[in-house]
């Protein structure tokens, strides 16, 4: 009996506990979709090859969209009349102003061009470069922001304001002959005209000024970062390419990609580290050997 009992105490001790083998079981599917994914080191060519092919893919969907005219015009008419009964049109006050100063709008029509591309890769270069732990998870954010954005153009097919009859808003880059703009001049038999909602413009600016804001160390840098979006806002709707409800919609799907960038990795971009981790290598390392 004394045997019994003491075989018995030791198998006891023996059996492992209820949390232990919990831990050695495979995770679940749901445990695997809830664990926030560690950022991996960016490669450089993967990273140039992704983007590359990104805005490609982003070009050729954004520009096969049917472009429904008498839909993106009544949608415009519809939006424009809103707008007016509840007295926020501000828009055909601003065209008309801006467009009387031609230095200023001649600017405005290539800041329109340039820098939503310029400023955005260059932001990108700078994460890569000074912010790779965080690189990923901001990429992620830009990435679905401009997936969903396609959804939006499909969906709502929207006229810009300079392509209204009756109304009397200016097509600025037309009217004072500046290159680059892919919504006018010859570049605009290439292009889907019905593409003004949402606003890429506003979401990829935004991105790029919560980005600097949040991670850029001197202080006038952050402050431009954050002026960034808002000048842009004044930019689309100064040259009559956007209503500022398309801004809205901008935001509403960088905030999509905000939310799912803090998902996936479990923390928003600049809550991240800024180095990738090297713990595993640290665990290989101090190995018995």
């Amino acid at each position: 009996m004394g045997e019994a009992t003491a075989r018995t105490l030791h198998d006891r001790t023996a059996a492992p506990s209820p949390s232990e083998d919990h831990a050695d079981r495979p995770p679940t599917r749901r445990s695997v979709l809830r664990r926030p994914h560690a950022p991996r080191r960016p490669r450089l060519w993967f990273e140039i090859l992704l983007i590359a092919v990104s805005y490609w893919v982003y070009s050729l969907v954004r520009n096969a969209v049917p472009e429904q005219q008498d839909a993106a015009l009544r949608n415009a008419g519809w939006i424009w009349q809103a707008e007016r009964t509840l007295h926020i049109a501000v828009e055909h006050s601003v065209n008309q102003a801006m467009n009387s100063v031609t230095w200023l709008i001649v600017g405005m029509n290539y800041y329109y061009a340039t820098l939503h591309f310029v400023l955005t890769i260059g932001v990108l270069v700078w994460l890569y470069r000074w912010h790779p732990g965080r690189y990923a998870a901001a990429r992620l954010a830009l990435f679905a922001t401009t997936g969903v954005a396609l959804i939006g153009y499909y969906l709502y097919p929207l006229a810009p304001p300079r392509l209204m009859d009756g109304v009397g808003f200016i097509d600025t880059v037309t009217v004072h002959h500046t290159w680059g703009s892919m919504a006018s001049g010859n570049l605009a038999d290439v292009s889907n005209q019905y593409a003004a909602m949402p606003s890429m413009h506003i979401g990829w600016s935004t991105w790029c000024g919560i980005t600097i804001a949040t991670l850029a160390r001197p202080l006038w840098v952050r402050v431009l970062g954050m002026l960034y979006p808002a000048l842009t806002l004044l930019v689309i709707v100064s040259t009559a390419n956007h209503f500022w409800l398309d801004a809205v919609g901008g935001l509403l799907c960088l905030a999509f990609g905000f939310t799912l960038s803090h998902f996936w990795y479990g923390a928003f971009p600049f809550r991240l580290s800024r180095q990738v981790s090297s713990r595993p290598v640290a665990v290989r390392a101090n190995a018995p050997r």
